[in-house]
């Protein structure tokens, strides 16, 4: 049986970085759902018309349009013995025509794993970040500095805050999320596929954590 997960976490939760790593460590593709827009868009699919179409009018994208990109990639050869979801589904009821999707296709998911993150946390990992005018580099004022405030160790450069990098900005990212996950937490905790991950350790120690709870769950259900 192909091992499907999907992958849940707020801003700042290191969702992003665990996939990869899970990737590698797995040998199955981390799939997330804006880079497949991204690639429809670029390549002018016949999905990715349909999408601009809703996009250019500034409607929200049907489900259809969206489970249809993701049956595309999940019929990929690479995706054979599984994937991680990353970024959809979002609602409840996208998570309901991903379990029809899948049990069209004979698999089903493995595991829903949620990384957990305090808001406070979340907000200094999210609102620290400065980048340089110069060369683009990242910083964080607590988690990586620069050498000397306001330049770049690189260049020499300013380093200036983004306007989307600010706290009253991701303040408001961290809410939206929550509002909108709250409800597909409750809808795969209540078919018992959700597992919730401390996020707030090391990478490395996430990472374990992560693959100690898919080991649980293909154990039960091999």
């Amino acid at each position: 049986m192909p091992l499907d997960l999907i992958l849940l976490g707020p801003p700042g939760a290191g969702k992003g970085t665990q996939a990869k790593i899970l990737s590698q460590r797995l040998g199955i593709p981390h799939v997330a759902s804006g880079d497949l827009f991204r690639d429809h868009l670029h390549r002018q699919t016949p999905l990715g018309q349909l999408a601009r179409q809703y996009m250019d009018r500034g409607e929200l994208v049907p489900d259809d349009v969206t489970i249809g990109m993701i049956r595309e990639r999940l019929e990929q050869a690479d995706c054979r013995n599984g994937v991680i979801l990353d970024g959809f589904p979002r609602t409840p009821a996208q998570a309901q025509a991903l379990d029809e999707l899948l049990a069209g296709m004979g698999r089903s998911l493995a595991a829903v794993l949620y990384i957990r993150v305090r808001n406070e946390l979340l907000l200094r990992r999210l609102a620290g970040r400065w980048t340089c005018r110069v060369c683009g580099a990242v910083y964080h004022i607590e988690f990586n500095p620069p050498r000397v405030p306001g330049r770049c160790d690189l260049d020499g450069g300013p380093l200036y805050q983004r306007e989307d990098d600010t706290e009253e900005v991701q303040r408001r990212r961290i809410q939206v999320y929550q509002e909108q996950t709250a409800p597909l937490v409750s809808f795969y905790r209540e078919r018992g596929l959700l597992v919730e991950i401390d996020g707030e350790c090391s990478i490395p120690e996430v990472t374990e954590e992560l693959i100690r709870a898919i080991e649980v769950r293909k154990a039960v259900d091999p």
